[in-house]
């Protein structure tokens, strides 16, 4: 990595060294091996030459940017509706509860994560018969003379970026040695629950010991997901969640990469042979933005061992599970209640 990623991490933190998986590279092997290492060891790895010119990425933070800077009274109206669409406050989320509610000290009324965002998933029109399953839907768009040209942006980073999920999907399926298209299958890859996340963190220090976070400890709920961030740190991942103390490493920023990590449901397919590692974001008093695309299987599918990923002496860890059994259970309980 070069100097100005290394001076971008606060001095005398650990920082993770993540395997970097190159999806131009034509020897599919060796990004078949870095990727398993990686998943085996951590869950996180950067992927670079994804195939999205930087000037999209760079639009993308550039819009970002103009909603979170708009007042609260206009992103209010935007608000985060029943499908998950739209504005999130500060506070919204509680990642980590039993640090960040009931681990706070009596006096502190304030809980849950110092950020806000806000969440884009794929349209689905009003009189289809999917419009009524949690998670599709209509997203809420900021209006043309508020934001022009912000709904394009966005709408065509989130395709761009599903090809990317797709792209490292087929290198995961060779690892875990199935289909190179299992993951492309109609329930899984070809009608997902994927939500663009735009990520704001207004400059809050972080004191894990008063449970207050950018984001609360937590692994992400579905297959992968792609993070791309400024250059400001505040990433960390924990490999060894049972560890006492928990040791906590950096993940530095890399210009025009992907940090991707394997969510929970990747972790039940391949019977935790990859892991759905621990991840949390501490602010250090400057202005952080991310952005943050989380891709799920289609409401129907049913998540359970793969074949390749139990015998006699290891059978599955899990029971089989729908996705959207899971989904909502999760979302219920890392989501304030909407009418507070």
């Amino acid at each position: 990595m070069g100097n100005s990623r290394k001076e971008a991490v606060p001095a005398s933190t650990q920082v993770s060294a993540l395997n970097c998986v190159d999806l131009s590279c034509p020897d599919i092997q060796t990004s078949v091996s870095l990727l398993k290492q990686a998943c085996l060891d951590s869950g996180f790895f950067y992927v670079i030459n994804h195939g999205i010119n930087q000037e999209l990425m760079d639009e993308v933070f550039v819009q970002s940017k103009k909603f979170f800077n708009l007042p609260i009274s206009e992103k209010m109206k935007l608000l985060r509706n029943e499908k998950h669409r739209g504005y999130t406050p500060v506070l919204d989320e509680h990642l980590d509860p039993d640090n960040q509610i009931n681990g706070l000290m009596s006096c502190c009324m304030d809980k849950g994560d110092y950020k806000e965002g806000y969440e884009i998933g794929f349209d689905v029109p009003e009189d289809d018969i999917e419009a009524h399953k949690p998670f599709y839907g209509q997203n809420v768009w900021p209006t043309t003379d508020i934001l022009r040209g912000w709904r394009q942006t966005m709408e065509k980073y989130q395709q761009e970026a599903l090809g990317v999920v797709k792209a490292v999907a087929r290198i995961i399926a060779l690892a875990l040695e199935i289909e190179v298209d299992y993951f492309d299958r109609q329930e899984i890859l070809g009608k997902p629950i994927a939500t663009l996340r735009l990520l704001h963190y207004e400059g809050q220090i972080s004191d894990p010991v008063k449970g207050i976070y950018g984001a609360g400890a937590h692994s992400d709920f579905g297959l992968i997901t792609l993070l791309a961030t400024d250059d400001v740190p505040g990433l960390q991942i924990c490999k060894d969640k049972d560890a006492k103390p928990q040791i906590w490493e950096y993940v530095a920023p890399l210009k025009g990469a992907f940090i991707v990590n394997v969510g929970d449901m990747l972790e039940r397919w391949s019977n935790c042979l990859f892991r759905s590692t621990l991840h949390r974001v501490l602010g250090n008093g400057q202005e952080r933005y991310s952005i943050a695309y989380f891709v799920e299987p289609g409401h129907d599918c049913l998540v359970e061992c793969l074949a390749t990923c139990q015998s006699k002496d290891n059978p599955p860890k899990f029971p089989p599970i729908k996705c959207e059994t899971y989904m909502l259970q999760r979302y219920k309980d890392t989501h304030a209640d909407p009418d507070t």
